[in-house]
């Protein structure tokens, strides 16, 4: 029988005439039977690595992904390609799994996605024995490792895995690994004599720069008129997110705002409308991005400093993946660095504060003492916080904690919330209510309870909204599906809560122990990932070189091109040619208010120098720029 080779599979289903540098070695080591670690930097194409040779091979490839997001979004672009994938994950009922189980033992299943906490399951552990699996993929591989910046207990149970397959070969995958992180997989992975595979880290074509900024907002229309074309904008927060697009929107730029708690639809949206350039900025989180393949990007600006590199190079990464010059620019104050030195001790808090939260959880749950193991409990963090007086930060770092320690496992929404908003005008619904006493209490609470309801969604909870009214909940239900029917609102229940599951038994709070040597180790492996962030920020070397260094990859060379580089290359020789393309851009303003483009044609120059010179005459204050995007003097 004839088995295609890789290049026919690449051209079939995803239309490319050659792999990318590393692709093809990769698949080769796999084919062969061999276990491979590959780490790829961000846009290196990580998931044709194993889809390829899992098309090439017999039987059913399994694939590990912590993300539910993730992992449905690869099973739709299978699907769409014509390959049979399905993923197994908590929002699906026993009989669905059990459908796709017996689908994939009859051998009708190419790729059958799972999340790791699938794998603690000894029900699913008996029945892998009887499937044809071809071969093991471990994507975001570095979730294993206590050391990474994402580490997930569940994934120690990977090995285990084996006994129950036919000595199939494993290929691990990660977009960013350390040194001490790269061992760390390939020891709790128990991979046999791996192949290693590394893409550089460097980015030629994408300037790194930092900058010290009071008036971020200023800052980032700057940027973005400098920048034309295609922009992600992260922040920290979700409110942030809406805040600064609402400023944008007024300023004439075409931006809107992404984060994990809009509905799905929404996020569906606003992400197509963003990639097919209805609008050009995209205000998010860092829940924005995830599998989103867009090569275009010029600008993404940092407006919040993030706590690790890891995150920053990943998020950073999205700009300029056509290979055409890109900026990644990282706003702070230095008020900002000191908060970073403090998150340690936020983020590790004292085992007194850990036995507080591990106690209101059990109470809130009217755990008795020696039970609870194995147990599932749907959670709301909001309304547990609130009665237990808790801070949200906190509680979110003691349940963190609790994790790695396997005593519970808080998982966050697999869907989204409910949310609802107003769509008609105070005045219509003053004459609804009128004729619609019935509903007119609920319409009240809302409006009451509910800030900016009338501008975004908000999200709800009808278990609140039941007791502020003294209502049963499913009449809540009902009548808030009713101001939906009539096109009052738009509200979208939620389609599954967030869940603690008990993994150990109840005890005495003040018995909780917890390993402390690896909770110490973990603390200050944390500290030293900041120590980095803020190096990167603060140090005079080339910004690619620190990435470069951090993530072991030694094979580089200065990029040339970062804010460092630049400035640095304005020495002597070309102090004469910058101090005499000043006087140029002055002489051309003088003339004629002008735009950066217009001035890059009147001066027929070199876009960098040309964005190099103007920064220089910004901060001696000699030009300005309007909010047209024109320079004049000033």
């Amino acid at each position: 029988m004839h088995h295609p080779t890789p290049q026919e599979i690449l051209q079939q289903y995803w239309g490319f005439d050659q792999f990318r540098p590393t692709q093809e070695d990769i698949i080769q080591a796999v084919l062969n039977g061999k276990d491979s670690l590959a780490i790829l930097p961000t846009g290196g194409g990580k998931s044709i690595c194993f889809q390829v040779p899992a098309l090439i091979k017999d039987g059913t490839c399994l694939v590990i992904s912590p993300l539910i997001a993730l992992m449905l979004d690869q099973v739709e672009r299978l699907n769409k390609l014509g390959i049979s994938a399905k993923a197994i994950h908590t929002g699906l009922s026993a009989d669905e799994i059990e459908d796709i189980i017996n689908l994939c033992e009859e051998g009708d299943l190419k790729f059958l996605y799972v999340s790791p906490e699938r794998l603690n399951s000894n029900k699913f552990l008996e029945r892998l024995e009887d499937l044809p699996i071809s071969m093991l993929a471990v994507d975001e591989a570095h979730c294993i490792s206590q050391w990474g910046y994402d580490f997930r207990p569940a994934y120690l149970h990977i090995a285990s895995v084996k006994t129950y397959l036919n000595n199939v070969p494993i290929i691990a995958l990660t977009a960013s690994a350390t040194p001490k992180v790269k061992d760390d997989i390939v020891e709790k992975l128990n991979l046999k004599n791996p192949s290693f595979f590394f893409g550089s880290f460097t980015r030629e074509n994408l300037s790194y720069q930092v900058v010290q900024a009071d008036d971020k907002i200023n800052f980032l229309k700057k940027l973005l008129i400098q920048h034309p074309g295609s922009s992600i904008v992260y922040c920290r927060t979700r409110k942030r997110t809406k805040e600064f697009s609402d400023l944008l929107q007024q300023f004439q730029f075409k931006a809107d705002f992404y984060h994990a708690g809009l509905s799905q639809e929404q996020r569906t949206t606003k992400q197509q409308d963003w990639i097919s350039g209805k609008i050009d900025c995209i205000v998010c989180t860092n829940a924005f991005g995830m599998g989103i393949d867009k090569p275009d990007v010029r600008l993404v600006v940092h407006m919040d400093v993030p706590d690790c590199l890891e995150n920053y190079y990943q998020e950073a990464g999205r700009a300029g993946r056509d290979g055409k010059y890109a900026a990644a620019v990282l706003l702070y104050r230095n008020q900002e660095l000191e908060e970073l030195k403090q998150l340690p001790n936020q983020k590790f808090p004292g085992i007194d504060v850990i036995r507080k939260v591990y106690k209101a959880v059990c109470n809130y749950f009217q755990l008795p003492i020696g039970s609870g193991n194995g147990k599932f409990f749907d959670f709301d963090i909001q309304a547990f916080t609130t009665a237990f007086k808790l801070n949200l930060f906190e509680v979110l770092n003691c349940l963190d904690i609790l994790k790695q320690e396997e005593i519970l496992t808080y998982q966050d929404q697999v869907f989204s919330p409910s949310t609802l908003m107003f769509t008609t005008a105070r005045r219509t619904l003053e004459i609804f209510e009128a004729e619609h006493k019935n509903l007119e209490p609920l319409i009240k609470i809302l409006l009451r309870t509910y800030g900016g309801i009338f501008d975004i969604p908000i999200r709800i909870n009808e278990s609140q909204i039941a007791w502020l009214l003294k209502w049963d909940i499913s009449n809540v239900r009902e009548s808030l599906k009713k101001l939906h029917q009539f096109g009052i609102t738009e509200y979208h229940p939620s389609k599954e809560s967030a869940q603690i599951l008990f993994q150990q038994e109840r005890i005495q709070a003040d018995e909780l122990q917890i390993n402390y040597p690896h909770y110490l180790a973990r603390k200050k492996e944390y500290s030293h990932r900041i120590d980095y962030m803020i190096k990167f920020i603060q140090s005079r070397e080339c910004r690619s070189i620190i990435i470069s260094d951090y993530f072991g990859d030694t094979q580089q060379k200065t990029c040339g091109i970062c804010d460092r580089c630049v400035s640095v290359s304005n020495t002597a020789p070309s102090k004469q040619y910058i101090s005499d393309l000043l006087k140029k851009i002055i002489i051309e303003i003088k003339k004629r208010e002008m735009t950066f483009d217009e001035l890059l044609i009147a001066l027929n120059q070199d876009e960098e120098i040309l964005k190099t010179g103007i920064e220089i005459l910004e901060k001696e204050g000699q030009i300005i720029s309007g909010v047209d995007g024109r320079f004049r003097e000033k």
